[in-house]
């Protein structure tokens, strides 16, 4: 099934500020080049460096737990491995995030910033190589079908920012839901290709209004009604690398067609 990527996002601070790109070159086995390479911890989360595991995304400053955080927003520069933070009522800050003093100088600044929001204390954690600070341990790329966006919205009654989904990819031209007929096929991005790993269930962050920064849409509920599950969009795990442009084709399999197969 043929589609278009019509836009490609990374999320350098996992739970912060989406930033759009142009283009990406995909390794296996990896995913965007730093998406959620950083993470806020709030509260020991027990995470260790040196022996890396997945961690529940509710142990970090996420939307799922801290709406207000989608109120900061900010912009990693990959040369300089700068990230640029700044949201009203504050200075705005710039901090190389790879540097201790530069990842406590942001958690400091977000102390001040998100207040009783937080439980604390923060502290900046940086992936070691290998790692990232994903919500799945196999399906390093999200994507996102905008026609089911559309579909849900009509369920809503109202617009669906597909940004509140925090996927890597938006996709065109396929039919609302027919991703989640995909999972287990093979996929081709542009030059990369790989295989759906899984459907994504969906949790609270959802519910949060990517500008404002508020709980302003119980989406989970609009899932359940409307669909008797949860799940929106699909991982997707990369299996031969190359280079993904906005516009590119994206072409997934479907379970029927792998069923056909001989």
């Amino acid at each position: 099934m043929k589609g278009v990527v019509q836009s490609i996002y990374r999320h350098p601070v996992k739970g912060f500020t989406p930033e759009s790109l142009n283009e990406v070159k995909l390794r296996a086995g990896a995913g965007l080049p730093f998406d959620r390479a950083f993470a806020v911890e709030d509260g020991p989360s027990g995470f260790d460096p040196d022996a890396p595991v997945h961690i529940s995304k509710m142990r970090f400053a996420v939307l799922a737990k801290i709406p207000e955080v989608a109120r900061i927003r900010t912009r990693f520069e990959d040369a300089s491995e700068v990230l640029h933070a700044e949201t009203p009522g504050a200075a705005p800050i710039a901090a190389k995030l790879t540097e201790e003093a530069g990842r406590e100088a942001f958690a400091t600044w977000l102390t001040d910033v998100l207040g009783e929001h937080a439980r604390g204390p923060l502290r900046v954690l940086q992936a070691p190589e290998g790692h990232r600070f994903y919500d799945d341990d196999q399906g390093f790329v999200s994507l996102i079908n905008l026609a089911t966006v559309r579909d849900l919205e009509q369920r809503a009654g109202r617009k669906v920012d597909p940004l509140r989904f925090r996927a890597n990819l938006y996709v065109e031209g396929w039919p609302a839901w027919a991703e989640l007929d995909m999972e287990g096929g093979a996929i081709a991005l542009g030059a990369a290709r790989g295989r759906v790993h899984r459907a994504i269930p969906r949790c609270v962050a959802t519910h949060v209004d990517p500008a404002a920064g508020v709980r302003d849409l119980e989406l989970l509920e609009v899932l359940r009604r409307g669909y008797g599950h949860v799940l929106c969009g699909v991982y997707v795990h990369i299996e031969s690398g190359g280079k993904l442009r906005a516009g590119d084709h994206i072409i997934g399999e479907s379970a029927l067609v792998r069923r056909q197969a001989p």
